[in-house]
């Protein structure tokens, strides 16, 4: 496993990371509309607006030269009342294949330490209320929750919990 960086060259793989990984864990909970109008999200100019953009840091996690897992972070886009110097983890997605390996894990204190460098002292995140292995994760590295939060798919309101991490 190689962990780096990602540069400006990585934007298409990153959107077909991206899309791949949230079909695979959410797809089959929302309509083929809801769900197409949620992954252009993750387009690949939206991908290569963010890894331009200083505002955002975007570690990736390769074997044999293939994408198989991303940690980005932004500025804060949630609806949370910041204590302090925030900054959010927008998303950590591993392919499922590489679950319970050492990737999430890596890149989680790569996160945390880049959130450090940038001067934030609170790390903020949504995680669907249903992805328990996900909400296990976050509160292993003492993620506490801060209130609810609807994440929309599309025209389709999920319940997501919005936690923070004090840095």
């Amino acid at each position: 496993m190689i962990l780096r960086d990602a540069t400006a060259a990585d934007a298409d793989a990153l959107s077909a990371l991206g899309k791949a990984t949230f079909v695979e864990t959410f797809g089959h909970l929302y309509s083929p509309e809801n769900l197409a109008a949620f992954l252009e999200t993750h387009a690949p100019d939206h991908w290569a607006a963010q890894l331009a953009d200083p505002a955002y840091a975007v570690r990736v996690a390769a074997i044999d030269g293939t994408l198989v897992a991303y940690a980005k972070l932004g500025p804060p886009s949630l609806p949370f009342t910041p204590q302090g110097r925030p900054i959010e983890l927008r998303q950590l997605y591993v392919l499922k294949p590489w679950h319970g390996t050492a990737i999430a894990p890596a890149l989680m204190d790569w996160t945390i330490a880049e959130a450090r460098a940038r001067g934030a002292d609170e790390l903020y995140l949504s995680v669907f209320t249903d992805n328990h292995r996900a909400r296990r994760f976050y509160e292993r590295y003492g993620f506490v929750f801060v209130q609810p939060y609807a994440f929309m798919v599309g025209t389709h309101a999920d319940e997501d919990h919005i936690l923070r991490l004090a840095l």
